[in-house]
């Protein structure tokens, strides 16, 4: 059953945090905006800072479908938005052709209709739904070529693709467009001003607690502390690729399963790996360097209010 859209930014705040999603007010106001009018929501961000949840949670929190299309170097039409069952079309050609079907444009007709027709995500988004609009995640767009970002427009303008056997293809209603980019490269100016943006950044401590609690409840309060405070840390070194909000969550899970209740630099040191990907952060940030980080962390949590 599908909920109805948020009327205000404190219902979309509600809405996002009954998916466990701990959303920044910024992030509220945006997401309520693109719902309103109907336009895509456009997010940057670092790597696992939760771009991807927002789609994910608006499917499960409205009951609407979620369509991914994860994006990729080569993607092309064939794979993101439809293609003909063309092993489908040679049987029913052969089987014309046996049965003294010779008319070709009448066999023409009939192999490209909808029988045929294998619809790809940005296709699929189009179709009406008893259930509303569905919320089309479009992942990654950074890491397509500019060519099928340019063929987005045509979609993201007027939310019809153009399939020449058959016309055009317009949704009933707008989908639920969710976009995220890592920002490995510029997207053009041209598909941004059919979106709404927002950056979305690293929470600040006391939100990112937040997030431990709800995403790591088993992890002690006083350890989560110590985790946030270790990898907001983290996050102020000039590593090669710090630590997101999902690092934070896996770190907290993986301590609590070895039943840690409070960090020392020998649990640090052989769980890095959880928080670090590259061996370069890692060699630069054990041994030493993290025992002087949680000495740092470990008096500054001591600072902190009882929770």
């Amino acid at each position: 059953m599908s909920t109805p859209v948020p009327e205000s930014i404190d219902a979309m705040v509600d809405l996002l945090r009954r998916g466990d999603y701990i959303a920044d007010r910024s992030l509220a106001t945006v997401l309520f905006l693109a719902l309103k009018r109907g336009r895509p929501l456009f997010c940057e961000g670092e790597a696992g800072v939760g771009k991807t949840e927002i789609a994910k949670v608006l499917a499960q929190t409205l009951g609407r479908k979620l369509i991914r299309l994860q994006c990729y170097e080569g993607l092309d039409a064939a794979s993101a938005v439809y293609e003909w069952n063309y092993a489908r079309q040679m049987i029913e050609i052969r089987l014309a052709e046996a049965q003294g079907a010779v008319d070709r444009d009448q066999l023409g007709s009939d192999v490209f209709n909808e029988r045929f027709l294998i619809r790809r995500p940005l296709l699929e988004a189009l179709q009406p739904d008893p259930a509303g609009p569905p919320v089309l995640l479009i992942d990654e767009l950074d890491r397509t070529d500019e060519p099928f970002e340019a063929y987005l427009l045509e979609v993201l303008s007027d939310f019809q693709v153009s399939i020449p056997e058959l016309g055009t293809v317009k949704a009933p209603e707008a989908p639920i467009v969710i976009i995220t980019s890592n920002r490995t490269r510029e997207i053009h100016d041209a598909l941004k001003r059919r979106c709404f943006y927002h950056w979305v950044d690293y929470p600040d401590a006391a939100r990112e607690r937040q997030i431990l609690a709800t995403k790591a409840p088993e992890a002690p309060a006083a350890l989560a502390r110590q985790v946030v405070g270790f990898v907001q840390a983290l996050r102020n070194m000039d590593l090669f690729k710090s630590p997101g909000v999902a690092e934070s969550i896996d770190w907290a899970q993986a301590l609590s399963e070895l039943n840690v209740l409070d960090l020392d630099p020998n649990v640090i040191d052989s769980t890095l790996g959880i928080l670090l990907k590259y061996q370069d952060d890692i060699q630069r940030i054990q041994g030493i360097e993290a025992a002087a980080i949680l000495g740092r962390v470990k008096s500054e949590v001591a600072a902190l209010p009882a929770a």
